[in-house]
């Protein structure tokens, strides 16, 4: 199962994955029946939840709403530690996660425009060099495992911070490594290469402890948030957080 689950991730299109794993999953969440875990997005209970990963993660995504461990985090935090399911609130996705889609679309204190250059979940087509809203647009804007992927991600981040309205904030995960500083190099092309120093075949860099400070070049305030730590360690393992993951808050800079 971990070995189809790789293969499946490293190989087949992401925009064909988008399309039809939620079809896939029905088998599964069948299959997975109990309420040894709970899916905080969906509700859902099960046995357990299905391996996930490059090197299959146990117990980390959801079958019903395909949520994984730093999606049903940050479910958490937007609902403990902000208002947004509560205020009037516009607000710009990027790269929108399939779990989060309907929930978010649903909630009618929101204006939700989701974008991505390539995901047929997406309404608008948009590339984050150049996001095409004009400045001030938004109250929030989610970006998340995008920044690894992309060209110039000071450039990507000037431009969250160029469309967030004053006092307006989001949120900006990446995979952070233990290394001591960001590892990249433009001369490697070669999705192999790529995958060996980056860890994926379409990352184009592999970010380290200064993922943070790097951000902070573009103008953004970024604060790290330790949310998952504070919380009990029975809600930790019902929900199968991860926990040691680090919540990067953004908030527009001056």
């Amino acid at each position: 199962m971990k070995n189809i689950i790789s293969f499946v991730i490293r190989y087949v299109p992401r925009p064909f994955l988008q399309r039809v794993s939620p079809l896939a999953m029905k088998f599964f969440a069948w299959k997975n029946k109990g309420d040894a875990v709970q899916c905080p997005v969906c509700q859902s209970q099960f046995g357990k939840f299905l391996p996930y990963g490059r090197k299959a993660r146990e117990n980390a995504l959801c079958p019903n709403c395909l949520s994984l461990e730093r999606h049903r985090l940050m479910w958490l935090f937007l609902q403990e530690k902000t208002n947004f399911f509560t205020a009037n609130l516009r607000v710009l996705h990027v790269a929108p996660e399939h779990c989060f889609l309907k929930p978010f679309d649903s909630l009618k204190n929101l204006e939700y425009i989701t974008a991505d250059i390539e995901s047929p979940l997406a309404k608008v087509k948009m590339d984050i060099h150049d996001i095409p809203f004009p400045d001030a647009s938004f109250d929030v804007v989610f970006c998340n495992h995008v920044l690894e992927h992309v060209d110039d991600d000071i450039k990507s981040c000037a431009e969250i911070n160029r469309v967030l309205k004053p006092g307006g904030w989001g949120i900006l995960q990446s995979p952070v490594y233990d290394l001591p500083e960001t590892l990249e190099d433009k001369s490697i092309t070669d999705p192999a290469e790529r995958e060996r120093i980056f860890g994926q075949r379409d990352h184009v860099r592999k970010y380290g402890k200064d993922y943070a400070e790097r951000l902070r070049r573009s103008g953004l305030e970024i604060e790290e948030n330790d949310f998952v730590k504070n919380l009990p360690a029975e809600m930790v393992q019902k929900f199968a957080l991860p926990p040691d993951e680090t919540i990067f808050v953004c908030k527009k800079g001056i």
